[in-house]
C-alpha cells in the first residue's frame, strides 16, 4: 500500500510539473519576437550621409570612441596603432618588395580617423596614382560610388578626387541611415560576394558584425587602365583559389626587377583568414566582439567604436568570453611568435630563391623552361607569404590557417631555387642563408 501511495504522490509531481512547463512554453510562444531597443532620434540623417559628427547627434557614445581612434598610439608586440615602418622594422621587405612601392614606404596602419592623413603622407601615391586608392579611406565613399558609379571613380586620379574626399573611415562606410543596419557599401566586395553565389543580406546581424570589416579588411586588386578595384573571390576566398583566379586572368602588380617574375600584392586579406574556419569564426564570435567590444555607460549598452587591438585592453575584449585573461594571452603570445618566426622563415627562403632566380636570368645559356617554372614557384609562394605577412593579428585570426600557409609557402620558395639553380646549372645557386650575409642591411627605397 505504501508503494502504491509512493508512486501516486510521484505521478502527481511529474504531473503538476508537465503542466507547470507546458504553460511556460504556451506563454514564450505568446510573446512578441525580441528586437533591439530603439533609440529615439534626435536628429535626421541623410541616407549615405559622410558627416560622422551628424550621426553622432543620435550616437553620441559610439562616435566620441571612434573619434578615439585618432590618439590609439600604443604598439603590441607585432600590431598595434603606433606609427612604425614596417621596413625598417624588417628590412628584408625591401627586397621582397623591390621594384614596387612598397619597397619605398611600408608602414603600420593607423586608427580609422588617421586613414586621410596617412594614405596622403604615403610615399607611394604619385602622380599617376588613381583614386582607387581612397577606397577603404573615407565615409564620402559610399556616396560618391552611388553618385558616380566605382569605375567612374575609380578612372579619376587621386589627385583630381581629393577635394571630393574630406572625411576618414566613419559611419556611412558600415551602416544604414536610419535603420542603423549593418551594410555592404563597397561594389567591388558586393560583387565578389555575389561571384560567390553569397547574398549578405540574408546574413544574421551577429555575421553582420564581422562581414561589414568586409568592406576594407580584404585582398584585393586594380583592373585594366582605370585601375577599378576588385577582390578576388570568384574561385572561393582561400589563398589558392585567389592565386587560381589571378593566374586564370594573367594579372600582376609588377615584375620583379632582373629575376622576371610577375609578382601579385596581397592586402589585408583578414577577412578570408578569419572567415576559413578559424576557431573563433566556427564559436560563432566576430570581429567587432573583440575589436569593438559592448561597454556601458549608464543604462547604455553600447559597441565600443575605439577599434583597435584587443590586447590593448584584454580584460574588457577578451574577459567577456574567457575568464582567465592572463592565460589567453600567454596563448596568444606563443601563437604570435610561432608564426612570426615561421613568417622570417618564408621570407629568408624567398630572398634565397630570387637572387637564384636573377642569377639564372643573367645566364644566357639558362634553359628557359626551368626558369619559368621557377618564376611561377616563386610567384605563389611569395603571394601566400604575403597573404600572412600583410594581414593584422600576426596570424593569431587563424593560426592554423596562417602556419599552413607558411609552411607551403616556404616550400615553394625552396622549389624555385632549385629550379633556378637546375635552369643555370650551378649548384652555388642552392646557397641558403643570404640575407644574414648582407652587410649592410637594405634599406627603404627613395
Amino acid at each position: 500500500m505504501k508503494k502504491n501511495t509512493t508512486t501516486i504522490i510521484m505521478v502527481g509531481i511529474i504531473s503538476v510539473l508537465a503542466a507547470v512547463l507546458t504553460g511556460v512554453l504556451i506563454f514564450l510562444k505568446k510573446q512578441p519576437p525580441q528586437v533591439r531597443a530603439v533609440i529615439q532620434s534626435i536628429a535626421t540623417i541623410q541616407p549615405l550621409e559622410a558627416d560622422s559628427s551628424l550621426w553622432g547627434v543620435n550616437f553620441p557614445n559610439e562616435y566620441s570612441s571612434l573619434l578615439q581612434t585618432a590618439n590609439n598610439k600604443t604598439p603590441t608586440t607585432y600590431g598595434g596603432s603606433a606609427k612604425k615602418s614596417y621596413l625598417t622594422e624588417d628590412p628584408r621587405l625591401v627586397l621582397l618588395f623591390m621594384g614596387y612601392p612598397f619597397s619605398k614606404d611600408y608602414n603600420q596602419p593607423r586608427g580609422h580617423e588617421n586613414t586621410l592623413i596617412d594614405i596622403r603622407a604615403t610615399k607611394r601615391v604619385t602622380a599617376t596614382t588613381h583614386a582607387t586608392c581612397y577606397s577603404c579611406k573615407s565615409s564620402d565613399n559610399p556616396g560618391l560610388w552611388a553618385q558616380m558609379g566605382m569605375e567612374a571613380y575609380d578612372a579619376k586620379l587621386f589627385s583630381d578626387m581629393t577635394p571630393d574626399i574630406n572625411n576618414p573611415i566613419g559611419c556611412a562606410n558600415c551602416h544604414e541611415a536610419g535603420s542603423m543596419r549593418l551594410v555592404i557599401t563597397n561594389p567591388a566586395v558586393e560583387v565578389a560576394f555575389q561571384s560567390e553565389g553569397v547574398d549578405w543580406r540574408t546574413f544574421t546581424r551577429q555575421q553582420m558584425r564581422s562581414a561589414v570589416c568586409a568592406n576594407c579588411h580584404v585582398t584585393y586588386y586594380f583592373t585594366g587602365e582605370n585601375k577599378v578595384l576588385t577582390v578576388p573571390w570568384a574561385n572561393g576566398m582561400s589563398v589558392e583559389a585567389i592565386i587560381q583566379y589571378e593566374d586564370g586572368v594573367n594579372f600582376s602588380d609588377w615584375i620583379y626587377p632582373d629575376a622576371g617574375t610577375p609578382i601579385m600584392k596581397a592586402r589585408h586579406p583578414d577577412y578570408e583568414l578569419f572567415s576559413a574556419n578559424s576557431t573563433h569564426f566556427k564559436a560563432g564570435v566576430s570581429c567587432a566582439d573583440c575589436h569593438m567590444p559592448y561597454l556601458r555607460d549608464g543604462a547604455m549598452k553600447y559597441s565600443s567604436h575605439d577599434i583597435m587591438s584587443p590586447l590593448l585592453d584584454p580584460q574588457q575584449s577578451c574577459g567577456q568570453c574567457h575568464t582567465d585573461v592572463e592565460n589567453v594571452l600567454a596563448r596568444v603570445s606563443v601563437i604570435q611568435d610561432t608564426v612570426y618566426q615561421a613568417k622570417i622563415s618564408t621570407e629568408d627562403a624567398l630572398i634565397d630563391a630570387i637572387i637564384a632566380i636573377k642569377a639564372a636570368a643573367a645566364k644566357s645559356d639558362s634553359a628557359p623552361s626551368l626558369l619559368d617554372e621557377a618564376r611561377s614557384l616563386h610567384r605563389h609562394a611569395q603571394f601566400m607569404w604575403d597573404f600572412i605577412s600583410s594581414a593584422n593579428s600576426m596570424g593569431f585570426h587563424n593560426p592554423d590557417e596562417a602556419l599552413r600557409i607558411l609552411r607551403n609557402a616556404t616550400d615553394l620558395a625552396r622549389q624555385a631555387q632549385m629550379k633556378a639553380a637546375q635552369a643555370a646549372g650551378d649548384a652555388s645557386l642552392l646557397t641558403t642563408g643570404v640575407y644574414e650575409l648582407m652587410d649592410p642591411k637594405p634599406t627603404p627605397m627613395p
